[in-house]
């Protein structure tokens, strides 16, 4: 028997995979907000949108176990509709179609207005900056621009989100203004190459104007860089990190190899050597960087020695944040056509023997931080601690200061000075300098 739905015309908004669905998710609930709908983030609701990831394997085995979760839901009345969107959506829609008919409908990530339009509202075109935030209220994502140009074997987010296309200067400042205006004091700037940014609109790469026009900004007093390409990057955003005190002494630069065999394969168009002289000119001129990058074990033809290679580069580079995943054979990429011949035991074994090493460096680097003082921005309080982050730390990703609730109070959304007494491989402990 059919169970009656407890949030009537309620809808649930449930994102998954990274900060630019993130965004995208808060952009489709504001535009609902402005509709006068009822909407929620990943909390009870009749009405379900799942925002998919389809990167790798993991997380489309994580968006085909959801829509099915929330298709059982509605079998059973739970709910009344489930509506899908996002990147597995735009690249296996007559697939999902087939084998989960049970959807409502699909939708692609620039269907935006379609899908408005089956959840009976209308695309606003006048909201500019109009978003749903769901991140604590001190930080914000913004998305500066969309696609990707980069030829890149291994990656199937063109074939997902297309061509480069970025945002015009002008709607990102009036964005970054809103979001000031409510409370967020943090930018995390994000795309899937934000050196690429102005290319198409402008002839040039623009970000470090972009990052000029958005530091003027009243209220925002952290912006921070993630998703740089190592090939083309433009040096003029240094000088303005070095310049100007809100941009976090900070840069996400996804290098996902070193052994030249495998970068040219990967169509990198980068060496070991370019990219270790990058890492240089970087910390050359922006001393006291810290530098997160993410590498890719496993590729198609990746030799023991190719990893040595690597694991080798990793302890000399010593990178302040480093994250490392498994190769994912993605069809319909160019690293399809290649043998996908190492196998998963291994591919895990490697990951698992830089992570080792990197939790290593993590922790020599961070032991050099007792007795220092970092600005730190508190973000939440979680059990029995105020969880905050220094300027060279990323939410979600990076290394967290905790401070002991029971003995200090500190308010959530601020900025707090904090000197470090104790520290472990990816965690700081602290205590406010001014209660």
């Amino acid at each position: 028997m059919r169970t009656k739905s407890l949030k009537k015309n309620k809808i649930n908004v449930v994102t998954l995979g990274c900060s630019k669905n993130v965004y995208d998710s808060e952009v489709l609930m504001g535009q609902l907000r402005a509709n006068k709908k009822e909407v929620a983030h990943e909390a009870e609701g009749n009405v379900v949108v799942i925002n998919t990831c389809g990167f790798i394997a993991n997380a489309k085995q994580e968006s085909v176990n959801t829509i099915l979760e929330y298709v059982g839901k509605k079998e059973a009345g739970v709910v009344d509709k489930v509506f899908v969107t996002g990147c597995l959506s735009e690249r296996y829609k007559p697939d999902l179609q087939r084998e989960i008919p049970n959807v409502d409908a699909y939708f692609g990530t620039s269907e935006l207005p379609s899908l408005l339009k089956a959840l009976g509202a209308d695309y606003k075109h006048e909201l500019i900056g109009e978003r749903l935030t769901t991140t604590p209220k001190n930080y914000a994502y913004l998305k500066i621009a969309e696609g990707c140009d980069r030829p890149c074997s291994f990656c199937a987010i063109p074939l997902m989100r297309g061509k480069h296309k970025s945002k015009p200067m002008e709607a990102l400042v009036t964005e970054a203004e809103k979001l000031a205006a409510n409370g967020v004091k943090e930018l995390i700037l994000i795309a899937q190459d934000l050196t690429y940014y102005g290319l198409d609109l402008y002839k040039k790469r623009h970000l470090a104007a972009l990052l000029e026009r958005l530091a003027a900004v009243d209220g925002i007093e952290w912006i921070r860089l993630h998703y740089a390409f190592p090939t083309g990057f433009p040096m003029d955003v240094l000088e303005v990190m070095k310049r100007e005190p809100k941009i976090c002494n900070y840069l996400d630069i996804p290098l996902q190899h070193i052994s030249d065999a495998i970068l040219k394969s990967m169509r990198r168009g980068t060496t070991q050597a370019k990219t270790t002289k990058l890492l240089q000119d970087f910390r050359a001129a922006v001393p006291g960087m810290a530098i997160r990058t993410t590498l890719i074990v496993g590729y198609p033809g990746e030799t023991e020695e190719d990893f040595q290679t690597l694991k080798k580069w990793v302890e000399e580079m010593r990178f302040e944040r480093l994250g490392c995943f498994t190769y994912s054979h993605e069809e319909n990429t160019h690293a399809y056509n290649l043998e996908d011949d190492v196998p998963e035991a291994v591919k895990q074994q490697r990951a698992n023997a830089i992570m080792e090493l990197q939790s290593q460096i993590s922790w020599e680097l961070n032991q050099q931080k007792i007795g220092e003082t970092f600005r730190c921005i508190i973000d939440r309080k979680e059990g029995n601690h105020f969880v905050g982050r220094t300027e060279h730390d990323s939410p979600d990703v990076d290394n967290e200061v905790l401070i002991d609730a029971a003995k200090h109070y500190v308010k959530q959304g601020e900025f707090v000075e904090v000197l470090i007494t104790e520290a472990a491989d990816f965690d700081l402990y602290g205590v406010p300098v001014t209660e």
